[in-house]
């Protein structure tokens, strides 16, 4: 009984968390903003430990896992899947504090994240010019070969045979593939920065991580199964 009180005493403490900073309340209302944009049923995962607490999402458009943390005041163990919607809500920017709210049943990626150590760096990464260039061309380049399709052959499989090769590209010399640079901007962490800002591509095991100021984007790369999946993969440009 002693050990149920205390797993409920510390759900009660956590139900409310205080950042280190309250202006990093304001980044982390546009990250959730974008995923119900993409998803208004979206769930995330919170994990809350060592002083700071990352929030897993999944847009449903890249097949990736988008991850933005934030630094907290004081020590919380946590570890809940959420709703997006009512996590937004309980967001008060001002004051620089998070309700969380009660968990919800987690779909199937909440429980395959990647790894939280072990990462390394990986060398031929394009600058943060170059790969938001490369995500715009790719995405001029599908609506004009989407526009040029016949009327006959303007379905959903064509469309995504289309998209399938042009998000499969990497990046560089790398692994990286165009998707998950596609992905990082659209969450607004690609977003324009200096050329010597900590942009860096990472591995650990099958997962690939491309970290930068404002979040990181992960995913497994081919042969791991999960993520790398492309199967259902949305092609509609953002």
């Amino acid at each position: 009984m002693a050990g149920m009180a205390d797993s409920a005493d510390r759900e009660t403490r956590a139900a409310a968390l205080e950042f280190a900073d309250a202006r990093e309340a304001a980044g982390l209302g546009a990250f959730l903003g974008r995923l119900i944009h993409y998803d208004r049923a979206a769930a995330v995962r919170l994990q809350a430990d060592r002083g700071a607490v990352a929030v897993f999402g999944r847009p449903p458009s890249f097949e990736v896992i988008a991850i933005r943390t934030v630094r907290l005041a004081g020590a919380v163990e946590l570890d809940v899947t959420v709703s997006a919607g009512e996590l937004l809500e309980g967001l008060a920017e001002e004051a620089g504090t998070l309700a969380v709210p009660t968990a919800v049943t987690g779909p199937p990626w909440a429980g395959l994240l990647p790894p939280r150590g072990g990462w390394r760096p990986l060398p031929g990464l394009p600058g943060v010019a170059r790969m938001r260039g490369a995500v715009a061309a790719a995405v001029a380049e599908f609506r004009s070969r989407d526009e040029a399709l016949p009327a006959q052959h303007r379905t959903r499989t064509e469309r995504d045979r289309i998209g399938h090769e042009i998000w499969s590209r990497t990046l560089g010399d790398t692994e990286l593939p165009l998707r998950a640079a596609h992905a990082a901007q659209s969450v607004g962490f690609l977003r324009p920065m200096p050329d010597d800002a900590p942009v860096a591509l990472l591995r650990a095991g099958s997962w690939l991580r491309l970290r930068t100021p404002f979040g990181s984007i992960a995913l497994r790369t081919a042969g791991a199964g999960g993520l790398n999946s492309l199967a259902g993969l949305s092609v509609t440009p953002a």
